[in-house]
């Protein structure tokens, strides 16, 4: 079983500033890929940024120069700092995470429940 408790979200101005934060936790031996993406109503889910485990990134288009990410080990946790927010990034925030669960596995990837993210007035 894996778990993960995200936090972060809220309602903020366009313009202003979210840090998300996700925590797993559970029985796994590594974590390959962690990272967020995203779902508004009416829309497909898709990535907004993720990070392997020897550092390499992957953002989406509508976030560069928006949003930083980092990742701590020690405590599985993956922190996006998001800037400049804009109504479209309206949407449920979902944390992700492709893990194996012993030593010679395949990577399976997860998903937590995700954090509500409104851009607005």
């Amino acid at each position: 079983q894996v778990q993960f408790v995200e936090s972060g979200g809220g309602l903020v101005q366009p313009g202003g500033s979210l840090r998300l934060s996700c925590v797993i936790s559970g029985n796994m031996f590594e974590i390959y890929s962690m990272g967020w993406y995203r779902q508004a109503p009416g829309k497909q889910r898709e990535l907004v940024a993720t990070i392997t485990d020897d550092g390499n990134t992957n953002f989406a288009d509508f976030v560069k120069g928006r949003v930083t990410m980092s990742r701590d080990d020690a405590k599985n946790a993956v922190n996006l700092q998001m800037n400049s927010l804009k109504p479209e990034d309206t949407a449920v925030y979902i944390c992700y995470a492709n893990i194996r669960p012993r030593m010679f596995s395949v990577g399976t990837d997860y998903w937590g429940q995700g954090t509500q993210v409104t851009v607005s007035t």
